[in-house]
């Protein structure tokens, strides 16, 4: 292999390892940070604050008398407050043993229960916060397709003889009257019923006075967006691309594609893609995946990993923050409900295991995100920031969510547990989830 091959593999990996800390250090800082700042409210003291672990980079101590560090190895990063003997703050007896009242009230071992108990549950709390945050940003800075639907601009596409504008106010398409893109069986029965020809006739109002226009097709074969780990992306499609062939069958809108991909059952497809005037072939090989449906529950399709799009970029209205923050809300919990109800479904055998990444996969994720774009990675680390603070509040000891459950039996037993009963859960949650470590980077290396 010669240096001018090997370069840009280096330069994808190097990019993917990038992403994959600055995703990882934005979500750890904000986790720690909302220890650290309820702890500081509750009357805890901390004092160090480190972003990585191992060997110290840099590190200053502020008023409070905390110390913040950055150490080497950029994956995690913790609190240790007065009192703890380590990182994963357990309990320094010989020290505490030693300490006045006054000075046991501000370690997190002696502080009151409703203390400790709202300084663990602060971190994943702010990683919620953080992707709620996120979520309303993005929705505030793209707007959403004004009412009624109007031409933006045209997208490029291998299509000549069309009539349409920026500026037009579509009425119908092909004859048929477009209905409310938020009823979503109504717009994808629209969609199914316009005819698969590369031009179509639209009703608009074009400065006050309605007319029938030549455009293409409103959901050609368009690849809008590409899913990270897909059949897809690994065969180099890009957004923007058209696919106006498949297996020597022309295209001339994405259900057509869609159809030719599910009824593939898993055969390879020889793809022609239209790229900026010039064609291209490429093979991919369609791969089974388990998507949750509204109703609940999974169904396994056939899938290339390809987001359509529509043929132009719609006219956008603003989005008011109330507006965006209950959508930001909704999003965070369909991405907890169905983390959760895919957990549920891999344990019961419903669907694949391989549906679980491990750290490999989420780095290679996070490196096809910012692949896509800076809006694409800031949507997925808002996403990971999701799952970060969910996966902390499972009841597993060594996770926030087993403090918690610790806590809970003190306010009801009245006493800690003891600390030989903590030692041997400890080690069991530790075990727990280096097993679980361990599956997820199998799932990884040979998982298709």
């Amino acid at each position: 292999m010669d240096l001018a091959t090997l370069l840009p593999q280096f330069g994808s990996v190097f990019m993917t390892i990038l992403a994959f800390i600055v995703a990882l250090s934005i979500i750890v800082a904000v986790h720690e940070y909302g220890h650290y700042i309820v702890g500081r409210w509750s009357g805890i003291k901390a004092e160090v604050f480190s972003l990585g672990f191992g060997p110290v980079l840099l590190a200053r101590t502020d008023r409070h008398g905390t110390r913040w560090q950055v150490a080497a190895l950029p994956f995690g990063g913790y609190v240790k407050f007065l009192g703890d003997a380590d990182a994963a703050s357990g309990q320094d007896g010989a020290a505490m043993a030693a300490m006045p009242p006054e000075r046991l009230r501000q370690t997190m071992h002696g502080a009151p229960l409703w203390a400790r108990t709202a300084t663990v549950a602060a971190g994943p709390v702010f990683n919620f916060i953080l992707s709620i945050l996120v979520f309303s940003a993005v929705m505030m800075g793209s707007g959403k397709t004004a009412d009624p639907l109007t031409v933006g601009a045209l997208k490029p596409l291998p299509v000549e003889g069309v009539d349409l504008r920026p500026g037009d106010e579509v009425l119908r398409v092909a004859g048929q009257a477009l209905p409310d893109p938020e009823a979503d069986d109504a717009y994808d029965d629209f969609l199914d019923a316009l005819p698969r020809e590369p031009r179509l006739d639209y009703d608009v109002r074009r400065d006050g006075a309605r007319m029938t226009v030549t455009g293409p097709h409103l959901m050609p074969p368009l690849v809008g967006g590409l899913s990270p780990q897909s059949a897809a992306f690994a065969a180099g499609l890009e957004a923007g691309d058209v696919i106006t062939a498949v297996n020597g069958v022309p295209l001339a809108a994405f259900s057509g594609l869609k159809e030719i991909v599910e009824g593939s059952d898993g055969a390879p497809l020889a793809l022609e893609v239209w790229r900026g005037g010039e064609t291209l072939d490429l093979t991919l090989v369609p791969r089974r995946t388990d998507e949750p449906q509204p109703e609940g529950g999974f169904r396994t399709e056939w899938r290339i990993g390809v987001v359509g799009a529509m043929a132009f970029e719609p006219a956008t209205e603003a989005v008011g923050p109330v507006e965006a923050l209950g959508g930001a809300v909704g999003q965070t919990w369909m991405i907890i409900e169905s983390s959760v109800s895919g957990l549920y479904h891999m344990v019961t055998g419903a669907i694949s295991s391989c549906n679980m990444s491990g750290p490999i996969g989420i780095a290679q994720v996070s490196g096809a995100m910012a692949s896509q774009g800076a809006e694409s990675f800031i949507w997925f680390i808002a996403v990971l920031s999701t799952a970060v603070g969910l996966l902390n509040l499972f009841p597993v000891p060594v996770l926030d969510g087993g403090h918690l459950v610790f806590y809970a039996y003190e306010a009801v037993a009245g006493r800690p547990p003891s600390e030989r009963a903590l030692r041997v859960m400890m080690s069991v949650g530790l075990t727990l989830i280096l097993s679980l470590m361990l599956f997820a980077v199998f799932n990884d290396l040979f998982c298709p």
